[in-house]
């Protein structure tokens, strides 16, 4: 990807100047390429009786084992109500639990159980292969173009969420 001032991209777009119409492509683009990105994990989540909701909440518990109830509320950006219906609902099956927290009992705090991580596994082994794919299809100067935008458009909270996962290295 260009970079500088007003350098052109080997699409021949200047990147300082892009057209509504190179950005609308552009917004287009990654409406289809995340339906692709989420098509797999859908049809597995749809066995379960589970949607989108399930997926992120399973996700960033393995991300992130032990985490509590508002810092998953943080990162999803949901409300609480919504929440406890997926955290209630992964329970029950037995994907999750919830534990009291040691030093506060108030606090919650979640982890997936071994069938929860044999579920997150599949559902990200199904996006691994289509990122694998694509990646190696795109080149490493376009996939460190392409993290470098989705972190640009990241709101400031969350990226400083993004951040604290990429830098932990889990």
């Amino acid at each position: 990807m260009a970079e500088g001032g007003g350098a052109a991209s080997p699409g021949g777009e200047s990147l300082l100047f892009l057209t509504d119409e190179q950005l609308r492509k552009g917004i287009e683009a990654m409406f289809f390429a995340y339906r692709g990105f989420t098509a797999d994990p859908d049809r597995i989540l749809e066995t379960r009786g589970y949607g989108r909701a399930h997926h992120r909440a399973i996700h960033f518990i393995n991300r992130q084992q032990g985490q509590t109830v508002n810092t998953l509320l943080a990162m999803l950006g949901v409300t609480k109500q919504s929440l406890n219906r997926v955290l209630r609902t992964l329970i029950e099956d037995g994907l999750v639990e919830s534990r009291v927290g040691r030093k506060d009992k108030r606090e919650r705090h979640l982890f997936l159980t071994e069938d929860g991580k044999a579920l997150e596994r599949s559902l990200s082994e199904a996006q691994r292969v289509r990122m694998r794919a694509a990646y190696r299809a795109a080149g490493p100067a376009a996939v460190a173009g392409f993290r470098q935008v989705l972190e640009a458009m990241m709101d400031p909270d969350l990226r400083r969420h993004y951040q604290a996962m990429k830098d932990s290295g889990t």
